[in-house]
């Protein structure tokens, strides 16, 4: 690995549950590239567990469904290959656990699918979690330690380097499912979320000419946006930042099954982007 250092986990705050809920991976120290990696495990830790409804197989087929399986591999792939290793900021949890890529409130329009920081519906729409479940506790010690440890890691590389590209990797299915509010929008080989305060202009295209041998890109479909986390969200023109949504048939067999030969090509490309991102 090109890790200046080798992982290790943030520092956390009095209310921070333990590792490894989160896990900062340094880069080198003058990389301003912050690979952002929310959704790839499947880890539920049992007193979560106990709140969930479905029954272990059940579970397990959601999990299928519902995880980005494999995106810390290519992230790491993509630290490996790169010449200027990027920082790598890998949640450690299921996102059933909290989703800390959602608004913590009424701003988020996940809550309509039952899907908010905190989900209580499957991505089949059916019970997660039961009626009036309060998610409040989970918000408090798995989500605020989350938002503000990456707040931290955005913050020390901006006073180091004067700039941030937060590049946050994603995959998705190949079919819409259910939970999707806009899944009858186009579903091409990679989609590149975008935020107009946060605009990668450049690195946009530099992120259609690294992923167009896969098939190619577009924008926004069907998945819109990009993680900034909310002390600069809208504030602060130095962080820009890129959503990576790769389909999963590209590189894995779906729902949950084994990863494929195109993980590494994609990890590759993935490096292109990072070394672009760090001119």
């Amino acid at each position: 690995m090109n890790d200046a250092s080798p992982s290790s986990p943030l520092s956390p705050s009095p209310a921070a549950p333990p590792s490894p809920a989160f896990r900062l991976h340094p880069g080198a120290p003058d990389s301003p590239v912050i690979l952002h990696v929310p959704h790839s495990s499947r880890t539920v830790p049992p007193d979560v567990r106990a709140g969930i409804t479905l029954d272990d197989a059940a579970l397990e087929r959601e999990l299928d469904h519902i995880t980005d399986s494999f995106t810390a591999e290519m992230a790491a792939g993509a630290a490996e290959a790169a010449h200027l290793a990027p920082w790598r900021f890998v949640n450690g949890l299921s996102r059933l656990v909290v989703d800390p890529e959602r608004f913590p409130d009424e701003r988020e329009e996940m809550l309509a699918a039952g899907m908010g920081a905190v989900y209580t519906r499957t991505t089949h729409r059916e019970e997660l979690r039961p009626d009036g479940f309060d998610g409040h506790p989970l918000i408090e010690r798995y989500f605020r330690p989350y938002a503000q440890a990456v707040t931290d890691a955005v913050a020390e590389r901006l006073a180091t380097v004067g700039r941030v590209v937060i590049i946050d990797v994603h995959s998705y299915p190949t079919k819409a499912l259910p939970y999707e509010l806009h899944g009858d929008g186009p579903r091409p080989p990679v989609c590149l979320g975008t935020d107009p305060f946060h605009p990668p202009a450049p690195l946009l295209d530099a992120a259609r000419r690294a992923f167009g041998g896969f098939g190619g890109t577009e924008m926004d479909t069907p998945f819109a946006g990009t993680y900034v986390p909310l002390r600069y969200y809208g504030k602060t023109p130095e962080v820009t930042a890129l959503m990576v949504e790769i389909r999963r048939d590209l590189y894995m067999e779906e729902p949950g099954g084994p990863a494929g030969p195109g993980l590494a090509p994609l990890a590759g490309a993935l490096a292109e982007l990072v070394a672009w991102a760090s001119v």
